[in-house]
């Protein structure tokens, strides 16, 4: 008997259906609160993001901050740059840093992967344009760029063994890491 291709499609989500209406809940909410502007899917790790940094800044530990931050991910950067060694394919630094971790992934919504490269909106633009207005934050995304995103994504390369280039933010709020 042959099987209907149709009727043996699988979403992924049996058995956890409750959890993908809950996500979906969570969007709609998330997308409909407008006030006082327009929330993005990732406001909350991106606020997280700010308020960490700026304590930082204030207290003059954005270095060492860095270096913290690194360390707590060093155990799986080496795992992927042994893999790296084994298979010699650099690759495998980019999806790690970027396609591999939920934390990315959902910092950046709009990540476009290409090889040698991933370009993503500079995701802390929105929310700081708006808190430096009310006095919540005093970063600029220049230094959001160079002190926190820029640095750990090098810091991140070392480990894996591997060069990298971190774009600027361009005029059209776009970053592109590339493979040396």
């Amino acid at each position: 008997m042959e099987t209907n291709p149709i009727s043996a499609a699988n979403s992924g989500f049996e058995g956890r259906e409750e959890m993908l209406g809950q996500a979906v809940g969570l969007a709609i909410r998330t997308l409909k609160d407008s006030m006082p502007y327009q929330h993005e899917m990732n406001d909350a790790l991106v606020k997280m993001h700010l308020n960490s940094v700026q304590f930082a800044k204030n207290k003059g530990l954005l270095k060492e901050y860095v270096a913290h931050d690194v360390k707590a991910m060093e155990s799986m950067l080496k795992r992927m740059r042994t893999e790296i060694e084994r298979t010699g394919d650099r690759e495998i630094a980019l999806t790690g840093m970027f396609e591999r971790t939920a934390c990315f992934y959902q910092l950046c919504l709009d990540l476009r992967v290409t090889p040698g490269r991933r370009t993503f909106s500079f995701p802390f633009s929105h929310v700081l344009d708006i808190s430096r207005r009310i006095g919540q934050f005093d970063l600029t995304n220049e230094e959001m760029h160079e002190h926190w995103l820029k640095a750990r994504l090098l810091g991140y390369a070392a480990v894996l063994g591997v060069e990298i280039e971190v774009s600027d933010i361009g005029p059209d709020n776009k970053v592109t890491v590339s493979l040396r």
